[in-house]
């Protein structure tokens, strides 16, 4: 089958949907298919507001267009709801091409954080904008339900994967030179991850923060016994969460949480809030713990054995989260 993925989210950005379509495609061209992505690359982009890492494609609805008709595809999936994903569906439902979508973002809270509009306004935005779609993909069954109460009918599940050879355990001296223990934490430095509520508390040992984003700068500046070692390739993050004792992961408002699987795959517990994504992530408490006290997680992580944690993340594959991707996607039917 050929399977082309719009998006705007794509490599050199650094975030869990560039990682999880990457993967996908990865394993989807090892099982057979023709699968390949239209992005912003080679066209005018635009900081993202806010978030001007981010690059925002202009004007790319004949770019977008000329790509899906040039490929071909047997299933069109809009990955994101930016000026591709918007391109790729003006087109799809011009020529009457079925579409599948995705939600792996939860942009009303992100949107709230960032500028005080309310989540009402945005979750019209993108029911308007996964309506048409056969189907729109979420990864965890909490977000399936919240996004059937927020009146998505066409949700259907599609489930995330780790690499268990790259993230597996083994010893790592990273962290030897800080005092123990280490409290780790990954991913982008923006608001919406909630670092500050990591990052204030009263902890014993260190605290070190992975990642790159607009809130680095204020954060360095508001915890300076913090270690903040900016980004780190993806391919490299191993021997560090293996040098880690606990994995900190304060978000509230992921819909997954990537990061977590990686994190327990080499063997660290994770500590969180019990909400949405580390909810459907996390066994607790063997693997990690889900506490509204997220010092209380932190601490009591500690006491975890490795051994739960890797075990836990051997259940999630790509294999099987590619499959499922493939058994949501709206296929094209031609003519016999």
């Amino acid at each position: 089958m050929r399977i082309l993925v719009a998006t705007d989210a794509s490599p050199p950005q650094v975030n869990g949907v560039v990682h999880t379509l990457s993967c996908t495609l990865a394993e989807l061209r090892r099982i057979g298919h023709q699968a390949s992505m239209v992005t912003s690359e080679g066209l005018r982009t635009v900081g993202c507001p806010t978030y001007p890492q981010i690059r925002l494609a202009l004007r790319p609805g004949r770019a977008v267009a000329d790509a899906i008709e040039r490929f071909a595809p047997d299933a069109l999936h809009l990955a994101t709801e930016g000026p591709i994903g918007l391109a790729a569906r003006r087109h799809a439902l011009r020529t009457g091409r079925p579409f599948s979508t995705a939600f792996h973002t939860r942009f009303p809270e992100y949107v709230q954080a960032r500028t005080g509009l309310p989540q009402s306004l945005c979750y019209r935005y993108l029911r308007w904008f996964h309506d048409p779609a056969e189907h729109v993909m979420v990864a965890t069954p909490a977000m399936l339900e919240e996004l059937r109460r927020e009146g998505f009918s066409n949700a259907a599940l599609w489930g995330r994967g780790v690499d268990l050879e790259l993230f597996s355990q083994g010893a790592s001296a990273l962290f030897d030179r800080l005092p123990r223990p280490v409290f780790l934490s990954v991913g982008r430095v923006a608001v919406e991850k909630n670092l500050e509520a990591f990052l204030s508390l009263d902890l014993p040992g260190s605290k070190v923060v992975i990642g790159d984003g607009p809130e680095l700068p204020r954060l360095r500046a508001r915890h300076p016994q913090a270690h903040f070692l900016g980004a780190v390739e993806h391919s490299r993050l191993p021997p560090y969460y293996r040098a880690a004792d606990v994995f900190v992961f304060p978000s509230r408002t992921d819909t997954f949480g990537l990061v977590m699987l990686e994190a327990m795959a080499c063997g660290l517990p994770v500590a969180a809030y019990p909400v949405p994504g580390p909810k459907d992530v996390v066994d607790h408490p063997r693997s990690g713990v889900l506490d509204v006290d997220l010092r209380a997680a932190c601490l009591a992580a500690l006491h975890l054995p490795c051994s739960e944690a890797r075990a836990w993340a051997a259940r999630f594959g790509w294999e099987a989260a590619t499959r499922q991707f493939c058994a949501s996607l709206a296929v094209r039917r031609t003519p016999a």
